[in-house]
């Protein structure tokens, strides 16, 4: 089932348990804790290869199927799908976090934004003067 995608709930649910005896489980028996992360290694992998082909970009061999008097006509083309750059923020938050990514507060990695206030009064310059 991992090897199909399933996750710890999903097992839980098809063998009419918690997810916490899921968890109880692999704590308890090694070969049950390693059936469940080498099935979920292949399915981690194809996404991680999906995500980073998303986030550069990539292209493929299609075919488009038009009609021409009523027949069928193929045409092959090479399909360009550009880089995601929200694909590209998750790939770099997850592989280079201290870098990438953004704390609680929203801003950077450990980084500080720092606001200057100043009063504005329309019309006059800097000095106090009225403008004319």
């Amino acid at each position: 089932m991992c090897e199909l995608g399933a996750t710890d709930y999903d097992l839980a649910q098809a063998l009419d348990v918690n997810t916490s005896t899921i968890w109880r489980w692999q704590s308890e028996h090694d070969a049950f804790c390693n059936a469940v992360r080498l099935g979920k290694e292949e399915p981690d992998r194809r996404v991680e290869r999906s995500l980073y082909q998303r986030a550069v970009g990539y292209t493929y061999n299609a075919t488009k199927v038009m009609q021409y008097e009523g027949a069928p006509v193929y045409a092959d083309y090479v399909e360009h799908v550009p880089p995601d750059p929200g694909a590209a923020m998750n790939w770099l938050a997850n592989r280079k976090p201290d870098d990438w990514r953004k704390n609680a507060d929203g801003d950077g990695a450990g980084g500080t934004i720092t606001v200057q206030v100043v009063k504005f009064s329309p019309g006059k310059t800097e000095n106090g003067k009225a403008k004319r």
